[in-house]
């Protein structure tokens, strides 16, 4: 079996580029990075470094290994983390998975509910879009997004609780010549340049794309990235229009404006999945009220 630090310094290495650079971010001497991969050499049968000058390189196989590593050595990362947690009487924890919007709009009064009324907790919270990242836990509460024309998801293991159908609107420079219609017609959109703030294609960028193949076009984009405020910024600046949902419409620039969209009118559905553990039933109850309370009467 591969030891696990040996994984760690590969990818430090590879990260930074040498040994002497790596042993200084670690805090070890080169010597024992050197050994270290000398090692890991030993126990995969592979060549993972050349010599390069006075310096060495990464073989193809040293960086496909150490792209593969990360996930295994987050998931002792998180392990570690547990124990440390129960060694320490901290065993009340609450882990929540959401996109960022949900992040930013209805977590922070989540968070106080939970604190005031479990002191003790330990509140964890991750995104799951656009990467499906992964926190230290398994989430107990998993907030996602579906499209509202296909059949609900269920995830094994999780009870689905509905919180929301929810408009996506078109945003548009104060200026621009639709700005001035009430409600626009996707098919309206099809000449126009595009931001895409999704380009990992999570469920969020899935539904706009859909919604743009039954209008009969797909969007020409002038910028493709992962962050909803820069593409707000890039619609700011003149360089096209974007989609989005309403509650990432929170902060709006003030040189930009919003239109409802239609044919097809363009939605999702909001889910919290609550897992099936009797353990933590009293906290999520908690945080799953509050949740419902911020997505009914937002502050």
């Amino acid at each position: 079996m591969i030891t696990p630090q040996r994984l760690v310094v590969l990818r430090a290495v590879v990260a930074a580029g040498s040994i002497r650079a790596a042993a200084a971010n670690l805090n070890y001497s080169p010597a024992t990075v050197s050994q270290h991969l000398q090692a890991l050499a030993r126990e995969t049968g592979l060549v993972l470094f050349e010599r390069h000058g006075r310096g060495i390189l990464p073989t193809a196989a040293a960086l496909h290994l150490a792209d593969s590593a990360r996930g295994a050595i987050d998931e002792l990362d998180r392990l570690d983390r547990t124990i440390i947690d129960l060694r320490h009487g901290q065993s009340e924890h609450l882990a929540i998975a959401c996109f960022s919007s949900a992040a930013q709009a209805w977590i922070p009064s989540v968070a106080q509910v939970l604190r005031e009324r479990h002191p003790q907790l330990t509140l964890e919270i991750s995104l799951n879009e656009p990467y499906d990242g992964r926190g230290r836990r398994a989430p107990d509460i998993d907030i996602r997004n579906e499209p509202v024309d296909l059949p609900p998801r269920l995830i094994d293991g999780y009870h689905r609780h509905e919180l929301v159908i929810e408009d996506f609107l078109v945003v548009l420079p104060g200026n621009h010549p639709l700005a001035s219609e009430f409600v626009i017609e996707v098919a309206r959109l099809q000449h126009e340049v595009w931001i895409d703030h999704d380009i990992y294609d999570s469920p969020t960028g899935q539904i706009i794309v859909r919604a743009c193949q039954a209008a009969g076009f797909t969007p020409r984009y002038s910028a493709r990235l992962d962050d909803h405020h820069a593409a707000l910024s890039l619609v700011a600046a003149g360089l096209g229009i974007t989609v989005l949902p309403r509650l990432a419409l929170a902060a709006l620039p003030p040189t930009l404006t919003t239109r409802p969209l239609e044919h097809p009118r363009v939605r999702r559905r909001i889910v919290a999945h609550t897992r099936r553990d009797p353990r933590g039933s009293r906290v999520v109850a908690t945080a799953l009220s509050a949740l419902r309370d911020q997505v009914q009467s937002p502050a």
